[in-house]
């Protein structure tokens, strides 16, 4: 994911940071500033840990003594506008998102780049955090301020398993506005494996002529539609009597 701070412009904008690179440095400001401020903010560790019984702890038990201000230590933001959740999205933390969210965070607010915690997840290549943050029904076409959904970020950071699922969800998503139909397993691999070959296509034909990449995309729809058709026909389901 990028070092984030305040918008600049095209030319001034600062470099392009892997996550590694970035954890690094945001480790560094973290310890600078509790250096500073000679405090810590007390749900960090276990989010970081995957403690979930420890913050459960903190937000549930009246008598701790952070109790009160719970929902305010993980709302509080850092320069660039994340809190707590987009910590716990880095460290991969899925079940600590899972536990945190129906403290009534919002899920789909943006840091002051427009980046999510879908993005973040993206940018990391934490998959099963990503599955997490969109089984709690998460907006998957957030754009960030290079009009970048999650997917296109897990393309420039090549986490392929975070691409391959992300498709995986577009789908099954307009499965579920189509109608009655169901992925069966086969399809769905039929579809993983298609967007895979794709993609590594495109990874392989950077100079592909515009006719190269139609034919691509015709053979990614052959494939698919048959699918999504199927999908959107009833099944056929016996009644009683038809049975006897």
């Amino acid at each position: 994911m990028e070092s984030e701070g305040p918008a600049e412009s095209d030319s001034s904008e600062k470099l392009v940071f892997s996550p590694q690179q970035e954890e690094e440095e945001n480790n560094e400001e973290e310890a600078q500033e509790s250096e500073k401020t000679g405090t810590v903010n007390p749900l960090l560790q276990p989010a970081l840990t995957g403690d979930v019984e420890g913050l459960q702890k903190i937000f549930e038990d009246a008598q701790n003594p952070h109790h009160e201000q719970a929902v305010q230590l993980l709302l509080e933001e850092d320069i660039v506008g994340r809190n707590l959740l987009y910590a716990a999205c880095m460290a991969g933390q899925s079940d600590v998102i899972r536990a945190l969210a129906k403290y009534g965070v919002n899920l789909n607010e943006k840091t002051t780049r427009g980046y999510t915690l879908l993005h973040c997840a993206a940018a990391w290549g934490r998959l099963e955090t990503l599955k997490a943050l969109v089984e709690l029904d998460v907006d998957t076409e957030a754009l960030n301020f290079r009009e970048e959904r999650a997917r296109d970020v897990a393309v420039r950071y090549s986490q392929t398993e975070c691409v391959e699922f992300l498709d995986w969800a577009a789908i099954s998503a307009e499965d579920t506005e189509k109608g009655p139909g169901k992925l069966l397993k086969e399809d769905k691999n039929t579809i993983l494996n298609a967007c895979r070959a794709k993609n590594e296509w495109l990874e392989t034909h950077s100079e592909a002529s515009i006719n190269e990449l139609f034919e691509q995309r015709q053979q990614l729809e052959d494939i698919v539609t048959p699918i999504l058709t199927k999908m959107s026909i009833p099944r056929q389901v016996k009644s009683a009597k038809s049975i006897n």
